[in-house]
This record gives C-alpha cells, sequence and structure tokens, in this order.
C-alpha cells in the first residue's frame, strides 16, 4: 500500500482514469526507489508508523513522509511514467532523476563507503 494517495500521483501526472492501475504500480515503485536510495522507510503519519514499529516491519530509522520526500517521489513517477522505458545518458544509465535525489539527499542514512 502506497504511502502517498493515488489521486496525488493521478493529479501530479494529469493521468486518465483509464492509466489509476499503472499509475498506481509505478508510484508503489517511486516509493520504494526512494525508500531504497535513503535506506530507511518512510510512513504517511505516526499511526502507521508506530504500527510498522510495534510490529517489526519499519525497519533502521523510520521517519513520516517530508514535503520534499513527496516531491521526490512525484518527480520519480513523472520519470517511470514519461520514460517506460531505460533511460540512458552521456554517463551511462540515469536510475533517480537528478531533482529527487537532490531532495532525498538530507534524509539519507547509511552512505558506505
Amino acid at each position: 500500500m502506497s504511502v502517498i494517495d493515488i489521486e496525488v500521483g493521478m493529479l501530479h501526472l494529469r493521468a486518465e482514469p483509464d492509466d489509476q492501475v499503472l499509475v498506481q504500480r509505478y508510484l508503489d515503485a517511486a516509493e520504494d526507489s526512494a525508500m531504497q536510495y535513503l535506506q530507511r522507510r518512510f510512513f504517511a503519519d505516526n499511526t502507521a508508523l508506530e504500527h510498522a514499529v510495534l510490529d517489526g516491519s519499519a525497519g533502521r530509522d523510520p521517519m513520516l513522509i517530508t514535503p520534499s520526500i513527496l516531491a521526490a517521489c512525484l518527480l520519480i513517477l513523472g520519470h517511470f511514467y514519461d520514460n517506460r522505458i531505460d533511460v540512458f545518458s552521456e554517463s551511462g544509465r540515469t536510475d533517480l532523476p537528478t531533482g529527487s535525489r537532490s531532495l532525498l539527499a538530507p534524509f539519507r542514512v547509511a552512505l558506505g563507503v
């Protein structure tokens, strides 16, 4: 289940109602991609966060979604929706749109080497 409401995604894309199933899949993937980049999970509200902590599915350093994370997910969603094939840049494959990485970077943990 998505953290971001499907209607927010549909409005962002200006998608047609017939595309809702596809948009939901891309929205789920956008959120998952953002969480993988952050190396932490985010939740829509305190109730969802508390339930995840109690059932052990919250992971390391869970947090509530912020406006920046929401915007990043919508940028990723738009990228997935507009580019239904892998996108390549001059330096190689592009995984996340640059703007979304900039919005997510301050919340990232466990950066590694």
